[in-house]
C-alpha cells in the first residue's frame, strides 16, 4: 500500500535531534492550541490527531528508533511503501508497536499496525509485584526474517538483532546482538520461536525475561508460500504440455520428487500434489502453476516446425480454444 510519509518531527515543530523533553513541550503546545473542546482553529480536530500520532511515536523511544532508521532522507507527503520487512532485526520490550486504541493514519498503520503486531501475552510471573526484592525480567520480542529453504528443512542459523537502548537524554541508540538460533523445520510465517532467558534482564536475581522471534520468509525466487500450500510456477516445454510428462522437481530441502504433468495441459492449469507441501502435521500440499515455455523462432529449427503447424493446423483457433477453456474451468469452480 503506498501511503504519504509523515515527518513528526515537522508535526511537531522540532529538530530530529530534540530531547524527549523537547518532544513533551511541543506536544503540550501544541495540544493546548489543537484540543477540540478548547481550540476554536477550522482543523482543530485533524491537526489535535496528527499530533497525537507524531507524539505517539516520538515519545517512546523504541518506536523512535524504529521510525528514524525507516524515515532517512523522507519528505513530507512523498508517497511510501514500507520497504518488505523493513522491521525485521529491530527487538523491541514489552508488547512492541501499539496504536493505543487510537485511530491513526495510514502511514502509521502500514508502519506499525493498528494494535499490538507481534505481541504476545508476557511470560509468567512477569508484572507481578516484587517479591522480596526481585522481579522477573520483560519478554521481548522481534521479527525476523528467514529463508524458505532454513523453514522448511530446519536450521541454525546466526541471527543479528538490532537493541533500543535508552540514553541519558531519552532517546534510543541501536545497539546490534548476535544470537545462535535454532529453527525448527516447518516453523511457518507469524510463528514465535521461544529463547528462553534472552529478554530483559531481572531484578534482585530473578530470571530474565524471554525473547521471542515472530518469523516471516523472505520473498523466494521460485516458491510462495500459502498456507501449509507451497505455490511455483512449472515450466515446460510444448510437447511436455501437449503429449504429458514426468519432469523432476527440486525441492527447497534439496531432494527432487517426480511429477506428472497430463497430456493437453494448457498453460495456467493448476497440478496439486498431495502431502508433498509445508512441512507439518498434516503435511501441506503442492500447488503447481503449468508455465508452457516455447522454443524462440530466432531458432531456425522451431521456425521451420512452427511455420509447419501454421501450414498444417489452419483450423486451429487459440482464441476459442482459450474462450472454452475459462468458459469450462467457470464451470467446474461454480460446481
Amino acid at each position: 500500500m503506498i501511503v504519504e510519509f509523515k515527518d513528526y518531527y515537522q508535526v511537531l515543530g522540532v529538530a530530529r535531534d530534540a530531547s524527549a523533553d523537547q518532544i513533551k513541550k511541543a506536544y503540550r503546545g501544541l495540544a493546548r492550541k489543537y484540543h477540540p473542546d478548547v481550540s476554536k482553529e477550522p482543523d482543530a480536530a485533524a491537526r489535535m490527531s496528527e499530533v497525537n500520532e507524531a507524539h505517539t511515536v516520538l515519545s517512546d523511544p523504541e518506536k523512535r528508533a524504529a521510525y528514524d532508521a525507516v524515515g532517512q532522507g523522507r519528505r513530507q507527503g512523498e508517497a511510501f511503501t514500507p520497504p518488505p520487512g523493513w522491521d525485521a532485526g529491530f527487538e523491541f520490550s514489552g508488547r512492541g508497536f501499539d496504536a493505543g486504541g487510537q485511530d491513526f493514519s495510514d502511514f502509521f498503520s502500514e508502519l506499525f499496525g493498528q494494535g499490538a503486531r507481534g505481541a504476545r501475552p508476557r511470560g509468567r510471573g512477569h508484572g507481578a509485584a516484587r517479591e522480596h526484592g526481585t522481579l522477573r525480567g520483560e519478554d521481548h520480542h522481534a521479527r525476523v526474517l528467514l529463508e524458505l529453504e532454513d523453514a522448511w528443512r530446519g536450521a541454525t542459523r546466526q541471527i543479528d538483532l538490532r537493541v533500543p537502548q535508552l540514553q541519558p537524554d531519552g532517546r534510543a541508540r541501536l545497539v546490534e546482538r548476535t544470537l545462535e538460533v535454532r529453527i525448527p523445520a516447518g516453523v511457518k510465517p507469524g510463528q514465535m520461536i521461544r529463547l528462553a532467558g534472552q529478554g530483559g534482564p531481572g531484578l534482585g536475581g530473578a530470571p530474565a525475561g524471554d525473547l521471542f522471534l515472530e518469523v516471516q520468509l523472505r520473498p523466494h525466487p521460485r516458491w510462495r508460500f500459502d498456507g501449509r500450500t507451497l505455490v511455483a510456477e512449472l515450466p515446460v516445454a510444448p510437447w511436455e504440455a501437449a503429449l504429458g510428462a514426468v519432469l523432476a522437481l527440486p525441492l527447497p530441502d534439496g531432494s527432487t520428487m517426480k511429477v506428472r504433468v497430463p497430456a493437453d495441459a494448457q498453460g495456467g492449469r493448476i497440478l496439486r500434489v498431495p502431502g508433498k507441501g509445508w512441512p507439518g502435521t498434516p503435511r501441506g500440499d503442492l500447488e503447481l502453476i503449468v508455465r508452457v515455455v516455447l522454443p524462440s523462432a530466432w531458432d531456425p529449427r522451431a521456425r521451420a516446425l512452427y511455420e509447419r503447424m501454421a501450414a498444417e493446423l489452419t483450423d486451429f483457433d487459440a482464441r476459442r480454444v482459450a474462450a472454452a477453456e475459462r468458459e469450462r474451468t467457470g464451470t467446474e469452480e461454480a460446481r
